[in-house]
């Protein structure tokens, strides 16, 4: 029998990012959703029911820590966990995890970083510090 593959949504206005992230991800074997915007995301988590949201903060219009709270609030998507994705300093991200309630984040960049969290954040979303 063959196991499911997990999959991640990615949320970024970053084209570079979303290919980069995807195509590192894929490789680890996730099966990977990019939507480009904060606007249309809840209708691309329902749609796809991912294992897990990598959203980025700092998106024009509808940035990342707006968007967070109306994906909690909502009945479709508030049971998939939401990791910050974002190049904003650990502090900041720190501060935007406790405000809005999300399971954490990771930090763009450190692809070895990104690997790990997100194993963590798929086995254990409230715990992966």
């Amino acid at each position: 029998m063959e196991k499911k593959r997990k999959k991640i949504l990615v949320v970024d206005d970053d084209e570079n990012h979303l290919t980069t992230t995807r195509e590192l991800l894929e490789d680890e074997g996730y099966d990977v959703v990019v939507h480009q915007n904060g606007f249309g995301a809840t209708s691309c988590i329902c749609a796809n029911q991912p294992d897990l949201v990598l959203l980025d903060i700092n998106m024009p219009a509808l940035s990342g820590d707006n968007l967070a709270p109306l994906l909690l609030g909502n009945d479709c998507t508030k049971q998939v966990p939401i990791v910050f994705y974002s190049s904003n300093d650990e502090d900041s991200l720190r501060s935007s995890v406790a405000k809005h309630g999300v399971a954490g984040y990771i930090c763009k960049g450190d692809m070895s970083e990104l690997r790990k969290k997100v194993l963590r954040y798929l086995r254990s979303p409230k715990n992966a510090g």
